[in-house]
């Protein structure tokens, strides 16, 4: 694949955490407006040259960064309604102020091959013994008013603090649904492995049928799925399981059919781009109903991203210093048995990049912040690519720095390599981590979120660029 250059073009700067990128048509305009949504709760507008807020629940979100500053909750994801330019209908997914529990338990967990206890945690206590509640809601823009909430549609409780999503609210092109990617819901390994037990919301994509009326104003706090109303399992259903976390999904037309495009945030090894065109929603009723029966769902239906048996290409391990040679350190493997058993049903990701790698026109990542199909024409090389972003490249002895990088699908849908998009900007002495990518509603345009800290309680560190040919 070729090497791409590209500019970043700052549109505003000195704003919290940027965590949602997007663009959409307000009721009575004509043109693309952007939206940026930042973690603490704040929704901004660009119209027309002016900036101003569109909403703003930060009285709402769970308040961010008491322990040192680092966080994963807060306002996580934003969809606008396909029909939003004439209905007003909008989503919402954040984290509730006043929700804080203790978690799940509160030593950081490392599984130990060698003791079986440590493989098959349960979380039990689950309605004290939690971290926080995550809500998705539906709120309107009322003609000449304020936007203003409609009715919840899920109430989570979360385990631990981290993996909960991020850009986790996109509606589906194909099917008009609202999909909603969660987390594994936290800590290190999956503990209780949630991912792939069917019952557990966490650790899958859903879609919600916003279109049913299942009008139950205050839903239960639940964290499986036979524990919702009938009314609300009936809106649901399971299109993959075994994720991580999630930075969103992204779709892009390709031969009369839709790519979904998902990246995995990696444990201790890889990040892994997943694309996959078919896939068997099933139902929640039919998950319930499995269980009611005692009957086993056939596994091979639901598409699987293999965690935690599988960290993207490579089966989980857990890394540990080796004590004869402190450069070198040794690799278990705590999952073995998942690891097999997932082996053959898991989706193979489109692309990886490593932790650590010595290749010379590599680099080694941190996390995947984002991932977005590219359809448009100003960066030729780009078309019909996937753009993806780390949070950080790992370097010593200098300032944090993001990476952007793209691959493409093969014809014969075969994983394929990436490539490094150098940049252009000189971000000087400032630590420039990568938080975020959006695009626009025909996937013509790309936008980037920088971040000067990786503390959400630091303020007023961000910038979100255009991303755009290299030149004058």
């Amino acid at each position: 694949m070729k090497k791409v250059k590209v500019r970043l073009q700052p549109i505003v700067s000195r704003i919290n955490m940027p965590t949602i990128i997007k663009t959409t048509i307000f009721p009575g305009d004509s043109i693309e407006s952007i939206i940026v949504a930042t973690q603490v709760g704040e929704i901004f507008y660009m119209r027309h040259g002016v900036i101003g807020i569109f909403a703003d629940i930060r009285q709402q979100v769970l308040k961010l960064g008491a322990n040192g500053g680092y966080d994963e909750r807060g306002l996580l994801g934003l969809a606008f309604h396909p029909q939003f330019h004439y209905n007003g209908l909008f989503y919402l997914h954040y984290s509730v102020a006043g929700t804080q529990g203790p978690a799940a338990f509160s030593e950081s967990f490392k599984p130990n091959p060698c003791d079986t206890s440590t493989l098959n945690l349960q979380w039990t206590n689950r309605e004290k013994q939690y971290d926080h509640v995550d809500t998705v809601e539906e709120w309107i823009l009322p003609s000449n008013g304020q936007p203003q909430r409609r009715r919840t549609l899920l109430n989570i409780r979360r385990p631990f603090l981290n993996h909960n999503g991020v850009n986790s609210l996109n509606f589906s092109p194909e099917t008009g649904k609202l999909v909603l990617t969660t987390g594994d819901g936290g800590s290190a390994y999956d503990p209780f492995n949630l991912s792939q037990n069917m019952m557990e919301i966490a650790g899958k994509i859903i879609e919600i049928d916003v279109g049913m009326n299942a009008f139950i104003d205050h839903p239960s706090v639940v964290t499986r799925f036979n524990e919702l109303s009938v009314p609300i399992q009936e809106t649901l259903t399971v299109i993959a399981k075994g994720v991580r976390n999630i930075t969103g999904i992204s779709y892009q037309r390709f031969n009369n059919k839709y790519v979904k495009y998902a990246g995995n945030v990696g444990q201790e090894l890889v990040e892994s781009v997943f694309s996959f065109v078919q896939y068997t929603p099933i139902p929640v009723t039919q998950v319930v109903q499995a269980s009611i029966m005692g009957s086993e769902l056939d596994q091979e239906q639901c598409t699987n991203f293999g965690w935690r048996g599988w960290e993207g290409v490579l089966p989980t391990s857990v890394p540990r210093n080796c004590p004869e040679n402190a450069i070198l350190n040794e690799k278990y493997m705590a999952y073995y048995d998942e690891a097999l058993k997932t082996s053959a049903l898991r989706l193979q990701p489109l692309t990886s990049y490593y932790h650590e790698d010595p290749r010379p026109d590599k680099f080694g990542g941190t996390a995947l912040t984002g991932v977005q199909a590219y359809s448009g024409n100003e960066i030729p090389d780009l078309r019909g690519s996937v753009v993806f972003t780390d949070l950080a490249r790992k370097q010593a002895n200098a300032p944090a720095r993001g990476v952007l990088a793209y691959t493409k699908i093969k014809a014969d849908c075969r994983p394929n390599d990436y490539t490094v998009i150098e940049t252009d900007y000189d971000f000087g002495s400032q630590a420039a981590y990568y938080v975020c990518l959006g695009t626009n509603l025909n996937q013509t345009r790309l936008y980037l979120g920088v971040y000067g800290s990786m503390k959400v309680a630091d303020s007023n560190l961000g910038t979100v660029f255009e991303i755009v040919p290299w030149g004058p």
